[in-house]
C-alpha cells in the first residue's frame, strides 16, 4: 500500500496553521472540502448536508459575533466565501462517499475542530522552529484533531488504491471539543447503511508504534451551565434586603459536590468555570457557572444529571434566588466491538513501523463519536475506536503537544487495511 508521507504532512501542517473552534472550522471544512473536490469522489455532503436538520440551535454554537469573525478569518487565509456562508449557524463538516463495487459499507470518523490555548513559541516546538505554529493566536490543535483529519483524506486515497469492495464513507466531524458535534451527525441518515464504523484518536499517552486495536471505558458526559439571578443591596447597610447569587452559586456548587456517589460504577462532578458579582460592597445580583457531569455508564452520568439538577433547584429556593440549567454538551458511553478490533490487530501486526499491538485499553475521558458508535450498534453493526501512538513532547490540551508525524504514515495503513479486510472477509 503507497502512502504519500510528504503529502500527509502538507497537509497536517496547513490545517494546524489554522485551528478554528466548535461551529467555527470554516477553513478546515473548507480545506477539506477542496481536496475531496480534488479527488472526484463519488458523493460529498457538506455541512448541513451532513447533519442532522434540526430547528433547534446547535449546543455549544458561539454567537454570531465570534462566528464572523472566524468567518473572516478563514475567508481571509483563502477559504470559499460561498461556502463559508453555507456553513454557518452550526454546519461545519463533511461527508465523503466513495463506492467501490459491491461490499459492506464501512464508515470512517474523525474529528477536525481545535482548542482555545495558546501555542507554545519556544525553539524546541517543532511547529514553532519550522514554521507552522498557530496563525490563529489563543487557539491551537493541541489534540491531534489536525492529524485525525489528515487520517481521514490519507485512509480515503489508500482505499480508493485498493482493492477493497464496498463503500467507505469518511465523517469529518465538527465540534468534538465541546461534545456538540457527534450527536447531529450521528443523526444526519448518513450512518443508517453503515455496517462496520471505525473511530481513531493520535496519542492518548501511547508512543509512535503502539496502536491499540480497540478503546473502550468511555466515560458518558453532560456539560450544562447554570444562571443564578437574585437581588442587588448594599453589603454594609442592608444586606437583608439582598438575595445573593453567588451564595446560592457556593452552595449549589458544594453540594454538588458531596451528591451521593452509585453502587453501579464511578460516577464525576465539576463545577470548572465560575464568576458573578460586580464590586464586594454589592450583594451579588448575577452569577453563572460552567459544569459537567460523568458516568462510566449513560445510565451513571443520567443520575447525575438529575442529582445535580436537584442540588441546583434545592440551592435556589434555599437563598430565595432564580436558576436556569441549559445543557450545552452530552455524549453517552460506548464500547468497542471485540471482532471488529481483532481486525485491526490483525492487521496492525505487519504495519511497517508498528511496534506493539494492544488489545484493549480504556479512554478514562469523553468523546461523542460514541454517539456515531451506537447509532451503528443500535442498527445490527460493529464500531471501533482505534487508538494510534505518537510521541507528543506535551500532554493533550497543552500548549506544547505536538504529534509525531512519522505516526500518519503507520494510522493510514492501519485504517486502511483494516478496512480492505472488512471488505475482503465480510463482502
Amino acid at each position: 500500500m503507497h502512502v504519500d508521507a510528504d503529502a500527509l504532512t502538507d497537509f497536517r501542517r496547513d490545517l494546524h496553521q489554522h485551528p478554528e473552534p466548535a461551529w467555527c472550522e470554516f477553513y478546515t471544512t473548507a480545506r477539506i472540502v477542496e481536496e475531496l473536490r480534488a479527488r472526484d469522489v463519488d458523493e460529498l455532503h457538506v455541512g448541513p448536508d451532513a447533519l442532522e436538520e434540526s430547528d433547534e440551535e446547535r449546543m455549544s454554537l458561539p454567537d454570531q459575533a465570534t462566528r464572523d469573525e472566524w468567518r473572516q478569518r478563514a475567508e481571509a487565509a483563502g477559504a470559499d466565501p460561498d461556502l463559508v456562508e453555507r456553513l454557518d449557524g452550526g454546519n461545519t463538516g463533511a461527508v465523503a462517499v466513495v463506492e467501490q463495487g459491491e461490499g459492506p459499507t464501512v464508515g470512517l470518523r474523525v474529528d477536525i475542530d481545535g482548542l482555545p490555548i495558546r501555542e507554545a513559541d519556544a525553539d524546541d516546538h517543532v511547529p514553532a522552529a519550522e514554521g507552522f505554529r498557530s496563525e490563529n493566536e489563543g487557539y491551537m490543535h493541541a489534540c491531534g484533531h489536525d492529524a485525525h483529519a489528515t487520517l481521514g483524506l490519507g485512509v480515503l486515497d489508500a482505499v480508493r488504491h485498493s482493492d477493497f469492495s464496498g463503500t467507505l464513507k469518511v465523517f469529518f466531524q465538527p465540534a468534538e471539543e465541546r461534545v456538540a458535534g457527534g450527536g447531529p451527525m450521528s443523526r444526519s441518515g448518513l450512518l443508517d447503511d453503515v455496517g462496520y464504523l471505525y473511530a481513531v484518536h493520535i496519542g492518548l499517552d501511547h508512543p509512535t508504534g503502539e496502536i491499540v486495536a480497540g478503546m473502550g471505558g468511555f466515560l458518558a458526559v453532560s456539560g450544562f451551565e447554570v444562571e443564578f439571578e437574585g437581588s442587588p443591596a448594599h453589603a454594609g447597610a442592608h444586606p437583608e434586603q439582598g438575595d445573593n447569587a453567588i451564595q446560592a452559586m457556593a452552595e449549589a456548587i458544594s453540594s454538588m459536590y458531596a451528591a451521593p456517589r452509585h453502587a453501579d460504577g464511578p460516577t464525576r462532578v465539576n463545577a470548572g468555570v465560575v464568576e458573578g458579582g460586580t464590586a464586594s460592597n454589592i450583594v451579588a445580583e448575577h452569577a453563572a457557572m460552567e459544569c459537567e457531569v460523568r458516568g462510566a455508564t449513560t445510565e451513571l452520568m443520567e443520575y447525575m444529571w438529575e442529582e445535580t439538577g436537584r442540588v441546583v433547584d434545592a440551592a435556589a429556593d434555599m437563598h430565595d434566588v432564580e436558576a436556569e440549567r441549559s445543557l450545552n454538551s452530552r455524549a453517552p458511553s460506548a464500547e468497542s466491538d471485540e471482532t471488529l478490533s481483532a481486525v485491526v490487530a490483525d492487521v496492525a501486526e505487519n504495519v511497517e513501523g508498528v511496534e506493539s499491538v494492544l488489545d484493549h485499553d480504556d479512554l478514562g475521558g469523553s468523546e461523542d463519536a460514541t454517539y456515531l458508535m451506537n447509532r451503528v450498534q443500535e442498527q445490527g453493526g460493529k464500531a471501533c475506536y482505534v487508538g494510534l501512538g505518537t510521541d507528543h513532547p506535551g500532554g493533550h490540551h497543552t500548549s506544547e503537544f505536538d504529534v509525531d508525524e512519522e505516526s500518519l504514515v503507520i494510522g493510514v495503513e492501519t485504517l486502511a487495511g483494516a478496512i480492505a479486510d472488512i471488505g475482503k472477509d465480510r463482502a
